[in-house]
């Protein structure tokens, strides 16, 4: 049973390996024991399905009340022609399921319309739900369910030659945003005193070639930063006139010799190079200080999530054992030097790191204590981590649809300071917005008939400019892209299907395992020019 089991978990790695690399077993158990809700099998959505099933999400349902015509078989490579006919749901939940042996498919042969009628509580067991192709009332209708019940909400959709996207969750917590190009955690101009003494510990005067020149550059920079603290008055370089000063001061140490030319020490070049990176300050960011100024920050209830328990228990370490500075994040770059040497520096920034968490742990379990809950309610090992990531921590809250889409509240700054290029992708957005207002009038999107194309033109010119008007927009839209979108006759061409499908599975892989940081709310492709734009609307 034990080699079974082991087996099976090996399977498991082996099929699941890149991804495991990106967000680790934990991002992984997250994607299992999700339960995703597709509306609406079409190009679209089984494309952002099929990029959730790969990776094994626990389990998906769509809900779609349509019969499988040809159109879906001409741009739907989950649907065949033996399917024409059959429920949408069904068939496309019978190929999907296919991908993937682990998944759990099930499919609901209704229209979201008949289940806000009779069962709108149907959408709350979700972990998201994806909208694909969905008519603006419902999609307000159930944006507004999901919304109240605080289940995030992703919209998508390919309308022709331009994708559209839209998140919407009230706030969204992020622990691991894996930021690219992060700054190191070295605490050089404010060491800590386990390292001052690990520091003291090295004298690079009397050591010889060979360790000299595999001393690990973090500690042939804190040597020389010592001295150059004691010849201008305790600072640190600041600017870049000092700081090539430093340099300079470095490149000095470099052993010579007996004919006085500079040794091949390439720990001290390292050293040279990494200037700017030792030199960084140590500081709270503006986005971690907002986090510890927010209401939820603050006022911590029973109700609080494990994130802002965490989030405040960090703030009560900053103010008390941190000596207003976050938990060390406890790791350090590679680097040239021997193993016994890089070792024992390493030692020191992990056992600081894990007494700053023991300390934070204290914290956590003191305000657990307050709401009435068990300290075993948050565990270790998530505090080490939030610990680790501290200073990357994210909050994204998405403005709600009816909020967007109300005159009073619309966001009028962004879509009329980005309309100054006429051609910026936001013309995209207030299109699809003016062909969803041509739907409302005719019961149809303009051109779906070819002989309709030109007469339709004026039609969703006139749809346009009642928008524009009635949110005070004082923006001009060019006759082109309303010639463009009656060409396009709401077709939903699989290329773009395709990009839409792997962007919306990327964003719902963030929303689900809580890691990388999602879009924030509306992101517009634009097939034409292969450009793409991300707007808070």
């Amino acid at each position: 049973m034990m080699a079974d089991s082991s087996k099976g978990k090996a399977t498991k790695e082996q099929k699941y390996d890149r991804q495991l690399r990106l967000w680790g077993d934990h991002g992984q158990e997250a994607l299992e024991n999700a339960h995703v809700c597709l509306i609406n099998a079409t190009a679209s959505g089984t494309e952002i399905l099929k990029n959730l099933v790969l990776p094994g999400i626990g389990a998906f349902t769509i809900v779609d009340g349509h019969r499988v015509s040809g159109e879906d078989v001409g741009n739907n490579f989950f649907l065949s022609k033996s399917s024409i006919g059959k429920n949408r749901a069904q068939a496309a939940t019978e190929l999907l399921q296919e991908l993937n042996s682990d998944v759990s498919g099930n499919f609901v042969e209704e229209t979201p319309e008949q289940l806000l009628d009779n069962d709108p509580g149907f959408f709350h067991r979700f972990n998201l739900v994806i909208a694909v192709q969905l008519r603006e009332s419902t999609t307000l209708r159930l944006g507004a369910v999901l919304w109240n019940a605080g289940v995030p909400f992703l919209i998508c959709r390919t309308y022709g030659l331009a994708g559209y996207m839209r998140l919407v969750v009230k706030e969204h917590t992020v622990v691991e945003s894996h930021p690219d190009n992060a700054l190191e955690d070295l605490r050089l101009d404010h060491p800590f005193e386990e390292l001052k003494k690990h520091i003291q510990s090295y004298d690079l005067q009397s050591m010889d070639k060979k360790d000299h020149s595999h001393t690990p550059w973090i500690i042939v920079v804190a040597k020389y930063l010592e001295k150059w603290c004691s010849e201008h008055d305790s600072q640190v370089p600041k600017n870049y006139k000092e700081k090539e000063a430093f340099r300079e001061l470095i490149r000095q140490g470099i052993r010579k010799n007996e004919n006085g030319v500079p040794e091949d020490e390439e720990n001290f070049e390292e050293a040279v190079k990494n200037v700017n990176t030792a030199l960084n300050p140590t500081k709270i960011s503006s986005t971690i200080e907002d986090i510890f100024n927010a209401d939820q920050c603050k006022n911590i209830t029973a109700q609080s999530t494990s994130f802002w328990v965490m989030a405040r228990a960090v703030k009560e370490f900053v103010h008390n054992e941190g000596g207003q500075n976050l938990p060390v994040r406890g790791t350090i770059p590679d680097m040239i030097a021997n193993s016994d040497k890089f070792i024992s520096l390493q030692n020191v920034y992990r056992a600081k790191a894990k007494q700053d968490a023991a300390a934070v742990s204290k914290h956590v379990a003191s305000l657990l204590q307050s709401m009435g809950k068990l300290p075993e309610s948050i565990s270790e090992q998530e505090i080490r981590l939030f610990c680790k990531n501290t200073a990357f921590l994210r909050v994204v809250c998405c403005r709600s649809l009816a909020e967007e889409y109300s005159v009073e509240s619309i966001n009028k700054d962004e879509i009329t300071s980005c309309m100054d290029n006429p051609d910026s992708e936001m013309v995209l957005y207030l299109m699809l917005r003016a062909v969803d207002r041509f739907f409302q009038q005719h019961s149809r999107y303009p051109g779906v008939y070819n002989y309709q194309v030109e007469e339709d033109i004026g039609k969703l010119k006139s749809c346009v400019n009642s928008l524009l008007q009635e949110y005070g927009l004082n923006v001009n839209v060019k006759d082109d892209y309303i010639h463009e979108f009656c060409r396009y006759g709401a077709a939903e061409p699989h290329t773009v299907a395709s990009l839409m499908g792997g962007s919306a599975a990327q964003e719902a892989i963030k929303t689900i395992t809580h890691q990388f940081v999602p879009f924030n709310n509306t992101f517009i492709y634009n097939a034409m020019s292969q450009t793409s734009a991300t707007f808070q609307l």
